[in-house]
């Protein structure tokens, strides 16, 4: 069944886990420089970065700097993200917007390497984190599920885990009267396809018919763009990307390798199918082409090499 929606939320994560994947090094003001340009474009929602300890990621060592420096446009989110309590109070100090996260994973292998939790530690630090939340006057925000859709160590996880770790996450937030705003699903390493993206969002809505479903999608395996295609039929309204596909996949093996899908591109795609995003694509292509120039290298985009397509009549 065709579900398009009439308009998509693009969630601009560049800044965060494009800049976490580049080698330390690049100027905080070049970062601002980039927030500032990806704020004129039509986003609305923009993850500047990540508080997390600066000896594991030291391209994050200048968040702080970053926080302060950004000229705010009215109408846009400056979004941050953090992983433990450490990381939250220090957010909350910085000024930028605070998504409520509840996160996970649905790969107990990947979650005890990355994370170096068990799914009992990590459901109990979201405990922690959501009593914080509501200690500072956060209400409901969204549920995160890194590897919905595989891991490099489990191989493809099975729906029935994925919605059972799904499931640990919904009820924190349930218990905490904060109902999720949105459950976003994890291509973490992008091992995804598109028949993989309609089952477990069909699953997800049949669990959960109330609360959205979300899509953070990678394009290390080409695939990215089909499966937002396969989520835009069904009606998924909202996803995560990243300009010119900055960033990388963390467990590639190698810089080249693409990260997220590239932000022009899902707004190119939901501009060809009719669907609004608010979006200036052309901005938006120049922007990818400042980020490739920040970062020094070639980025995996396409459509900021290509350009927008004429057609005459």
């Amino acid at each position: 069944m065709n579900e398009r929606p009439d308009r998509v939320e693009i969630f601009e994560v560049g800044p965060r886990e494009g800049f976490q994947f580049e080698p330390p090094g690049i100027a905080t003001a070049a970062k601002i420089r980039l927030i500032e340009a990806l704020a004129e474009t039509g986003l609305t929602e923009i993850e500047c970065v990540s508080f997390v300890n600066p000896k594991v990621v030291p391209q994050m060592a200048d968040v702080q700097e970053i926080a302060r420096g950004i000229r705010r446009r009215d109408g846009v989110t400056y979004n941050c993200m953090w992983l433990n309590e450490k990381g939250f109070l220090q957010a909350r100090a910085s000024g930028l917007a605070l998504p409520a996260l509840t996160s996970g994973s649905a790969s107990d292998t990947f979650l005890l390497k990355n994370n170096n939790r068990t799914p009992e530690r990590q459901l109990e630090a979201q405990r922690t984190l959501r009593r914080l939340y509501s200690d500072s006057g956060l209400g409901s925000g969204p549920v995160y599920l890194f590897t919905a859709f595989g891991c490099n160590y489990e191989g493809k996880i099975p729906v029935a885990k994925v919605i059972q770790r799904a499931a640990d996450l919904v009820a924190i937030c349930e218990d905490g009267r904060t109902p999720p705003t949105c459950i976003t699903l994890c291509d973490t390493i992008g091992a995804g396809n598109p028949m993989q993206v309609r089952s477990l969002v069909d699953a997800v809505r049949s669990r959960w018919p109330d609360y959205p479903v979300a899509l953070h999608l990678h394009d290390t395996r080409g695939l990215g763009i089909a499966n937002a295609m396969a989520g835009l039929e069904l009606g998924v309204a909202r996803f995560d990307a990243s300009v010119g596909g900055l960033g990388g996949c963390p467990f590639a093996g190698n810089r080249a390798a693409a990260g997220n899908i590239a932000t022009e591109e899902l707004a190119l795609l939901c501009d060809s199918m009719g669907i609004e995003t608010g979006i200036d694509i052309p901005a938006l292509i120049e922007t990818a082409r400042l980020a490739e120039d920040i970062v020094g290298h070639p980025l995996p985009g396409k459509l900021s090499k290509a350009g927008t397509f004429s057609r005459r009549a």
